[in-house]
């Protein structure tokens, strides 16, 4: 039934394509100019680059270039919304009086030659056997690669807007992806004087290894069970085992089997087709929406996929924790698996084929295929990062993952336990204490045994060795296993020593990597490592049921080599990266890829927001705190993770505001103020409407946060900041639910900074915004929300042409007619009688979709109003 429906979307998408809006939009244009401050011809040579079909909105949104004698302006995609042959939003990023901006219409410099011009610029070898292989029209090329790019090289003449002086100069646009693929470079190149005017970087490089790391952190770090891979049979199809959504990593819960997790909606045919005919095409990690393979020589080659047979069953083992090369295949299974699980839940909000999306064959035959995701696991280019690139639509991306380095000190596999069920190695940190003895090579094998002390002083675990010692009889010949913490580190080693113990092992007392442990004057003659904290506890447990436990400690070497972490088990990584494709693709419009290259940008923003609400469960609280990346730098989830600060509402913790973005570092750190909003108003929307863990169909304030995250994306203009951020998000409620989330929305981003009163400056800027604090009339605290709990008074017409009539339920008397644009400023007010029925003129106002407020002594009402 699921794919029935899916079917009768894309007729329907198919019928809404077809349609021709340019008539609207022109006709909308020279209506509203004065307001845009535009020319005549500043608008009289448009082209529309691209248009969709909003489900979740119930419009059309168009996106629309400006042009001058037919060569486009750079960036100036401009999105429209269009509902019932009307637009009712627009936000422009036209260029002002055009025709006296630019400085030529003919390049004097040719295309192929600016392509040379560029490699030099970028530091690049000179291309070679450069070759047109395709005219695209008479300002339009595609070269081949000149040895210098992954791909063939397309060529535009544009118009660059200077930011200097506002000048627009005729430009070659293009692009050169690195044979490294470190860098996507988009160009532009002075079509007169072959300079270089400005480079953009498709590529969202994360630079996550930048800076120190919190540790602290209030839950284990590997969860797994030394044996455990627990077998969960499919129920047919396909099996993925994995750390499943909405699991952080392995610091947040087991792996586990998923059958068959492909949305028939999102993916009718499978993750493993790519000709849309039932049946798949691949046994292994490729198919339409992703391939994922290993990189482990970082070439960006034909590396190893996961092969699931023909069965499709990816069972394959972590046994964490051990060295990523030992369990390549799950972690290609689960980055095959993130991904997809990507694709298929955004594709439910609006990420879909038209609007952008990756695939390789598009079913509904609308957007550009061939562009499904290039996934390389444990990808040896790189440590301490991940990245993303985002070519147009149409261009495939590439995800890069890569391992990541222990915090503090190496460690290696020095204790294995000898049979049982708690069998096998363990990684473990050596001691550093001054006039200590190290670990030898020669093993040392024995029975482990529990110190226990008489708890006699300050310290109030009897197994940490602070106090007397009781079992020292046990204890002499054997392995000591102790608890850290309580007392002096040197000092219980000695009095573990002088118990009889031929060697020490310490079960850290925090759930994050063992540490070196210091110290000086100890003389110890016997060596001491320190395990994780949940592989002690479990051999702690087994010891107190009287379990025999024997084990080997002996330095096998490994501690020479860094232990790293994968982040192909990091979900919130992984997502993460995906977001910045999504953002790219939705911010003007598919085409687009350089509309998120400005100071004040929040594509790092967006893509935390994904992975964090991706991975919420019922459980959570607002004040909890959330860390991106916690896994892969060895935190527990409630660590802070990669960002100075985690995300929470609790401002003790997060109090970050809009004018945090002037300290913070472009673009993650302004990014990690842009999402700490947006997590307030998804807690704020789960208070009012409950959280929903059906992330495809749910109803919760979760996923009505997502989809307006997701639309708001699209209503936004080129190089959006923050306060066009906000607006889009409110403009997005109101078309699609009529504003009835408009005071909670304004509070959240009111609550950091964002009020009505704030102000942005240039996009290109974080430093020139201003703070404010303030909400709109009938949004303070206290009072309801659009005024909805009884409807007093009924608009009509609504759309209106600016005749607007009243009727009242009741005789009121002297009423305030207040009318608001959607940034919250008032446009129009009249005192009106209002007995029963009333009429106003607004036939002043543009064209757009504005906020009625009719307040009299006892009674008031917000209402949305169109314009046409």
């Amino acid at each position: 039934m699921k794919k029935v429906l899916y079917l009768i979307v894309i007729f329907a998408v198919n019928i809404s394509f077809a349609q021709d809006y340019s008539s609207v939009i022109k006709s909308y244009l020279q209506q509203n100019r004065s307001q845009y401050s535009l020319e005549q011809q500043d608008v009289s040579d448009i082209s529309i680059v691209s248009q969709s079909f909003s489900k979740s909105l119930q419009a059309q949104n168009v996106y629309v270039a400006q042009r001058y004698q037919g060569i486009t302006v750079f960036n100036s995609n401009s999105p429209f919304v269009i509902k019932d042959g009307s637009v009712v939003n627009a936000k422009l990023s036209f260029t002002e009086n055009a025709a006296v901006k630019v400085n030529s219409t003919s390049p004097s410099i040719s295309a192929v030659n600016a392509i040379s011009k560029a490699a030099n610029w970028l530091g690049l070898q000179n291309p070679s056997n450069l070759n047109l292989i395709e005219t695209v029209s008479d300002r339009s090329y595609i070269f081949s690669n000149g040895n210098i790019s992954q791909n063939n090289i397309p060529v535009e003449l544009v118009y660059q807007k200077m930011e200097d002086t506002g000048a627009l100069k005729l430009a070659w646009d293009l692009s050169i992806y690195l044979i490294d693929s470190t860098h996507y470079y988009n160009v532009r190149i002075d079509a007169l004087t072959g300079v270089l005017l400005a480079t953009d970087d498709w590529v969202a490089s994360c630079n996550f290894g930048e800076g120190a790391h919190s540790h602290a952190s209030a839950e284990s770090i590997l969860f797994s069970d030394k044996n455990s891979n627990s077998s969960i049979a499919p129920m047919g199809g396909t099996a993925y085992r994995v750390f499943a959504l909405p699991l952080i990593g392995p610091n947040d819960g087991d792996d586990q089997l998923v059958s068959d997790p492909a949305d028939p909606i999102a993916s009718p045919f499978g993750w493993h087709d790519v000709d849309g005919v039932p049946g798949a095409e691949f046994t292994t990690t490729r198919g339409n929406n992703v391939l994922a393979q290993e990189d482990a020589n970082g070439n960006n080659g034909n590396g190893m996929l996961a092969d699931g047979g023909a069965g499709l069953l990816f069972d394959f083992a972590y046994d964490l924790p051990r060295a990523p090369a030992a369990f390549r295949e799950a972690a290609i299974t689960n980055l095959f698996y993130v991904n997809n699980m990507m694709h298929d839940i955004m594709f439910q909000y609006g990420f879909d084929e038209v609007s952008g999306n990756f695939q390789l064959k598009n079913y509904s035959a609308l957007g550009l295929g061939g562009d499904f995701v290039f996934a390389d696991a444990q990808d040896g280019s790189g440590l301490n990062n991940a990245n993303f690139s985002t070519p147009p639509d149409g261009g495939a991306p590439r995800m890069q993952m890569y391992l990541w380095s222990a915090p503090g000190d190496v460690l290696g596999t020095l204790m294995n336990v000898n049979g049982g069920p708690l069998a096998g190695e363990y990684l473990a940190m050596d001691s550093n204490f001054i006039n200590g003895t190290p670990l030898p090579t020669t093993a040392i094998t024995e029975d482990l045994v529990l110190v226990v002390d008489d708890n006699a002083g300050s310290s109030t675990d009897p197994n940490d060795g602070c106090d007397t010692i009781l079992n020292s009889a046990e204890i002499n010949g054997k392995i000591a296993v102790v608890r850290w913490g309580g007392c002096n580190g040197p000092f219980k080693m000695t009095k573990v020593e002088a118990a009889g113990a031929i060697a020490v092992v310490v079960v850290y007392n925090l759930p994050t990597d063992p540490i070196a442990m210091l110290g000086g004057g100890s003389n110890l003659s016997i060596p001491c490592i320190m395990i994780y904290q949940s592989d002690g506890e479990a051999i702690i447990t087994a010891l107190l049921n009287g379990d025999t436990v024997n084990a080997t400690l002996r330095d096998d070497g490994s501690g020479n080599d860094p232990f790293q972490r994968d982040g192909d088990l990091d979900n919130v990584i992984i997502a993460h990266e995906y977001g910045h494709g999504i953002s790219n693709r939705l911010t003007g419009g598919p085409s687009a890829s350089s509309c998120l290259q400005n100071q004040e940008q929040m594509g790092e923003g967006w893509s935390d927001y994904f992975g964090y609400i991706l991975t919420m469960k019922a459980t959570d609280v607002s004040t909890d705190p959330r860390g991106t990346g916690t896994y892969a730098v060895g935190e527990g989830i409630a660590g802070r993770g990669l960002r100075t600060k985690p995300y929470t509402t609790d401002f003790a913790l997060n109090d970050f505001t809009y004018n945090s973005i002037k300290t913070q570092v472009a673009p993650h750190g302004v990014g990690s103020v842009w999402a700490t909003m947006l997590w307030d108003l998804t807690w704020d929307l789960i208070d009012e409407y409950g959280f929903d863990p059906d992330i495809y169909n749910g109803s919760g304030g979760n996923n009505i946060s997502l989809q307006l995250v997701i639309d708001g994306m699209k209503l936004q203009p080129c190089s959006p900041g923050f306060v066009d951020g906000r607006d889009a998000i409110i403009e997005a409620d109101l078309i699609a639910n009529g504003g009835a989330n408009r005071c909670l929305i304004w509070r959240a981003f009111a609550n950091r900074g964002l009020g009505v009163s704030a102000t942005q400056g240039s996009t290109n800027s974080k430093s020139d915004g201003t703070e404010a604090f303030d909400v709109p009339p009938g949004c303070e605290l206290g009072v309801s929300d659009n005024g909805a709990d009884e409807i007093n008074f009924i608009v009509f017409p609504n759309p209106s042409n600016g005749e607007i009539n009243i009727k009242s339920k009741y005789d009121v008397g002297d009423a305030t007619i207040s009318i608001f644009d959607m940034n919250g400023r008032k446009v129009f007010s009249q005192e009106v009688e209002l007995r029963q029925n009333a009429s106003v003129n607004a036939s002043g106002l543009n064209t757009g979709i504005y906020l009625m407020q009719i307040e009299s002594a006892d009674r008031s009402q917000t209402t949305k109003l169109i314009i046409n």
